[in-house]
């Protein structure tokens, strides 16, 4: 289904099926700031209250948890909206001048 990491190849290589249909737009990436950046601001706040580290701390530690979890989380969101997409039949909006 992927030709890179995160770019969608033109057919299916089995069946080929075109892939032209879909495109996810931002959807991925929303739904995975929010999955990722929620908890991870949760526990910047814990830690914070906890035991109040200076801010480089918080830099050190949360900047790369949150990139790798993006980068976790990101390439399955893709692949799942993709799927919704295709099981829906699902199309990017039309406006019809017929009355």
């Amino acid at each position: 289904m992927f030709a890179g990491f995160l770019t969608i190849a033109p057919s299916c290589e089995v069946c080929d099926l075109d892939f032209s249909f879909a495109d996810a737009g931002d959807g991925p990436a929303f739904f995975v700031m929010s999955i990722v950046g929620f908890p991870i601001v949760f526990l910047a706040l814990l830690l914070e209250v906890a035991a109040t580290p200076p801010l480089w701390v918080h830099m050190a530690l949360w900047l790369p948890v949150s990139i790798m979890l993006c980068l976790i989380f990101l390439r399955p969101c893709k692949g799942i909206l993709f799927a919704l997409q295709f099981k829906h039949a699902a199309e990017e909006a039309r406006f019809n001048d017929e009355h």
